[in-house]
């Protein structure tokens, strides 16, 4: 199969650039230094590339992907880096599962719905889930007295991320750090697990980065100057044109819009509707022509799409389904 016999819009993934990611990444951040986050690809069969790189433990964003982790053969330790309050799927899986907690009520569901592990979820900055660090110990001692296994802490430096001085990132970065070393010396433990793909090289402090994004990349992340090549984008076909503009049916439906447009292959995106990404092109473009969009968030796009399509230059070489998708 070739690149022009797919039906777009159409998932694709550079295979050479893919190789050239987690090849830097295994030899930058070895074996149990790098717990990937398979939320960003969604796929256990590029989860099973990373594996047979080294990385043997995997950050989880849903149930549904520590089951299909467990189901592929991937299940040696799973960590589901988000709350939950029913965890009762989670204790029938056939892995290593540890579940992150962060008030009361989330440390009650892991022992009531028999998990052993957990670790203590520790809000360094970022609004979204974890705990005040100073009551990350008192968390520890709960779920101890409940008996669980506290494996250590987790936080998020999401916020530092976007920012593209290098040095300022790192300063936020070091920020956060301060607050999650504060949190792991009140719960103990010998986990201490953050970063992402903006941090990955700059958080002197976690024993194991959560980064994703870095086996696919987006246009966001590429701002930072990383070492990572755009492996993944979506082939789309010009399906109208204008005097002064072009469209190519791939739109909102296919393209994670939440940060930016998408960057398109000879011309400039105007704006994206459902099914459409209407376009400036800068040069003349012919109905039919295939053309590259280059995502600027590559976890909701992989998610919006149910197979990743891997390709050699303009041969199609594998199929893989994205097969933890959903909830």
């Amino acid at each position: 199969m070739k690149l022009e016999d797919l039906v777009t819009p159409a998932l694709v993934v550079d295979a050479g650039a893919l190789d050239h990611n987690l090849r830097t990444m295994s030899e930058a951040l070895p074996g149990a230094r790098l717990r990937p986050h398979v939320k960003a690809h969604k796929c256990t069969a590029l989860a099973a590339r990373q594996a047979s790189l080294g990385h043997r433990a995997f950050t989880c964003a849903t149930i549904r992907e520590v089951e299909g982790m467990a189901r592929a053969g991937l299940g040696e330790d799973l960590l589901l880096a988000n709350e939950v309050v029913d965890a009762r799927r989670l204790a029938r899986v056939e892995a290593r599962v540890t579940l992150a907690v962060d008030s009361e009520a989330t440390v009650d569901v892991a022992a009531r719905d028999g998990i052993r592990e957990v670790v203590i979820d520790v809000n360094v900055g970022l609004p979204r889930c974890g705990c005040r660090p100073d009551r990350a110990g008192r968390l520890a001692d709960r779920a101890r007295s409940a008996g669980l296994l506290v494996r250590g802490v987790m936080g998020y430096e999401g916020h530092a991320m976007p920012i593209e001085d290098r040095e300022k990132r790192r300063e936020v970065v070091a920020q956060s750090m301060a607050l999650l070393v504060e949190a792991h010396a009140a719960v103990g433990g010998e986990v201490v697990s953050a970063g992402g793909t903006g941090s990955w090289d700059m958080n002197e402090w976690a024993t194991e980065i959560q980064a994703g994004s870095y086996a696919l990349m987006d246009t966001a992340y590429a701002k930072l100057g990383l070492p990572f090549r755009q492996a993944l984008f979506v082939l789309s076909t010009v399906i109208s044109k204008n005097e002064s503009f072009a469209v190519a049916d791939c739109g909102l439906k296919a393209l994670g819009m939440d940060h930016g447009n998408p960057t398109i292959e000879r011309g400039r995106i105007w704006f994206c509707s459902d099914e459409h990404a209407s376009f400036a092109p800068e040069a003349p473009l012919s109905v039919g022509e295939r053309i590259r969009v280059f995502p600027a968030h590559v976890d909701p796009t992989v998610a919006y799409h149910e197979r990743i399509h891997v390709v050699e230059g303009e041969d199609v070489v594998d199929v893989w389904p994205v097969d933890l998708r959903g909830w």
